[in-house]
């Protein structure tokens, strides 16, 4: 889909890189914030710098310490970031990952809302080579920068943030938040007889800068996801509109609800919303959602063994759920605490697991109260590896990021079925 002398094109030289940071801290209403300053090094050292190019990383040395130091002046500077830091592994940590680019990468992919980085899982194992991310939770940058080598751009909704994309890629990848949509500007100007547009409609919300990016880089493809509930949330008026706004730009749009369950042990529902740029594949394109695998599997399959004392409940937060579950039950209602079957699968895993872990408890012998799963095993619940790093931030925040996360295999099936949709067309064209 691309060639691989394609990649030299995706972004600036240092020299524009660098005028680019001095020249957007001297202007206030484009600040260039420490973050993305670091997002800017670590995508240039994986986009630009071969390793073997020690000349090039001097270079990027010189210019980091101008940056930190705040100096035109080198003489200032000479001498503080030098070759014997860099034989000594100064960038050791932009490349010693567990997941490194793909050598010979076969397309590009920008990975939005990115999180822990499942997307990124996905496509590359697909052999893709992901040229941007943005996410902005400090917590879940670290986590990103430990595996994948990159400290992903911050707020997406800045103009100082997106014009670090580049021009042209292949997918957009993005599990956005829901947020929810007004039509009561969209209803007054059809009223009125008035065209309106996706900036209209979607205007202030996250999925408008979604909507906004694809208009002005016009990728081949892209993958969302969300929550189940985006496809009836407010009747219904929330994906008709982004389904809308989407074929407005001139893409086909298929949707599918999927169940992580065909791929680890957990009940999880999922929108998976894929389009195809109408300009390219004329609407001729052949794409299909993976079909359920069949596969069973368990929650014993991910649990650890010799689990540390503290994800043990105790007792009084194990009253106090056990009280709280009676009491629901007493209303009628079907809210308490999941005490899982080891045998089977659990209930979806929460962005407030941390919290109590009420919605997944471990029983445990002996007598012992339910324990929490660690953060390795939600790790695992959610398809990621375990050559995967989790120890870069607190338990609170891995549980947060895991919760919050796709499921990766799940998430690998469905862009898989994407390049071939992609490759067969244009094989076949």
């Amino acid at each position: 889909m691309m060639n691989r002398e394609d990649f030299g094109t995706l972004t600036p030289s240092l020299g524009e890189l660098i005028q680019t940071i001095h020249e957007s801290n001297h202007d206030s209403e484009d600040f260039i914030s420490d973050t993305d300053t670091m997002a800017l090094f670590s995508h240039y050292i994986h986009h630009k710098v071969a390793l073997s190019d020690k000349n090039d990383i001097t270079s990027l040395c010189k210019a980091i310490q101008k940056i930190i130091f705040n100096s035109a002046d080198s003489k200032k500077t000479d001498g503080i970031l030098s070759d014997v830091h860099i034989n000594y592994g100064l960038f050791s940590d932009f490349f010693e990952i567990p997941f490194p680019d793909p050598e010979k990468p076969a397309f590009t992919f920008i990975d939005l809302f990115a999180g822990m980085g499942g997307f990124r899982l996905a496509m590359q194992a697909q052999n893709g080579k992901c040229v941007f991310s943005s996410e902005w939770n400090k917590f879940a940058q670290r986590t990103y920068f430990a595996n994948f080598g990159e400290v992903p751009f911050g707020d997406i909704t800045k103009e100082s943030t997106k014009k670090f994309i580049p021009s042209h890629f292949d997918i957009l990848c993005a599990g956005f938040p829901c947020q929810p949509f007004s039509i009561a500007g969209v209803s007054k100007k059809k009223s009125l007889g008035r065209e309106t547009g996706f900036k209209d409609k979607t205007q202030g919300t996250l999925f408008f800068d979604v909507a906004d990016i694809l208009s002005r880089h016009r990728p081949k493809a892209f993958f969302l996801e969300n929550v189940k509930n985006l496809l009836s949330h407010d009747k219904g008026n929330t994906f008709k509109i982004i389904k809308s706004t989407l074929e407005e730009l001139n893409y086909s749009v298929y949707y599918k609800i999927l169940d992580g369950k065909d791929y680890v042990p957990q009940h999880r529902e999922r929108i998976m919303i894929v389009g195809f740029n109408r300009d390219l594949f004329h609407g001729e394109e052949s794409f299909s959602f993976p079909e359920p695998t069949d596969r069973t599997f368990a929650i014993k399959d991910i649990l650890e063994t010799n689990v540390d004392g503290k994800y043990t409940l105790s007792d009084k937060l194990w009253l106090y759920l056990q009280q709280y579950s009676e009491k629901q039950k007493a209303k009628g209602n079907g809210f308490g605490y999941g005490l899982v079957d080891i045998n089977g699968i659990s209930r979806t895993l929460s962005a407030r697991y941390y919290k109590d872990g009420s919605e997944i408890l471990i029983p445990q012998n002996k007598g012992k109260n339910p324990r929490k799963l660690t953060p390795r095993e939600c790790a695992r619940l959610m398809g990621y590896p375990d050559t995967y790093r989790l120890d870069q931030v607190s338990d609170v925040q891995a549980y947060r990021q895991c919760g919050n996360s796709v499921v990766v295999p799940l998430i690998t099936a469905v862009s898989q079925n994407i390049i071939k949709t992609i490759t067969d067309y244009e094989q076949h064209s």
